[in-house]
């Protein structure tokens, strides 16, 4: 066999092997960010569910002050009906969009009514809201930390995907929009997760 011949052959399957591996990272990084994503949809879930019993809780101090616990309620639905969306695929920027603007609109639901019940030292004293107010922030730091950690993966894969040679082959293997990051509209001025204090 003619050397030349060889050394075509070897360059082939380097090049080969080389666009294999490429396929295999592009593939571990989304499945990286899909998986942060989970982290987050479990921590807005345990949120979504403790609003209702924030809300409940303060039904009975804030009589005069239905709309303010409406909006709270309707800003949750639509955060949890935004996951959902997002849930079926973390990868579509425009689900992750609008899961961040739904979730901006939930926390300035939630920033109302704290304004709302600071007027009532009663509620404030309440042993179930004081729980229930700790279990919130606490939810709030887990949200915030999955979001970065969502938002690491996502630029990792979107570098990675946008770096050369691998952007001549994302689009061919189905790597063609980047993943959006997960930012609440809110973030710019909390830098923070949000307070929550009762």
């Amino acid at each position: 066999m003619d050397m030349s011949l060889i050394v075509f052959f070897v360059i082939i399957g380097v090049v080969a092997l080389y666009i294999i591996a490429i396929f295999n990272r592009l593939v571990a990084l989304k499945h990286r960010f899909k998986n942060a994503f989970a982290t987050i949809e479990v921590q807005l879930k345990r949120r979504y569910e403790l609003i209702p019993n924030l809300v409940e809780i303060a039904k009975g101090y804030l009589k005069h002050e239905r709309e303010t616990l409406d909006a709270v309620i309707s800003a949750r639905n639509a955060a949890a009906k935004g996951l959902s969306q997002a849930h079926s695929d973390p990868g579509n920027p425009d689900a992750i969009k609008g899961l961040s603007q739904a979730e901006g609109k939930l926390a300035g639901a939630l920033g109302s009514l704290n304004v709302v019940m600071e007027a009532y030292p009663d509620l404030k004293g309440n042993q179930n809201m004081m729980q229930l107010s700790e279990e919130m922030t606490t939810t709030e730091n887990k949200v915030a930390f999955a979001r970065q950690a969502f938002n690491d993966a996502v630029m990792e894969y979107n570098v990675y995907k946008q770096s050369f040679p691998q952007t001549i082959f994302a689009a061919t293997f189905g790597h063609g929009k980047d993943a959006e990051l997960l930012e609440f509209e809110d973030s710019a001025k909390f830098q923070d997760a949000p307070k929550v204090s009762f």
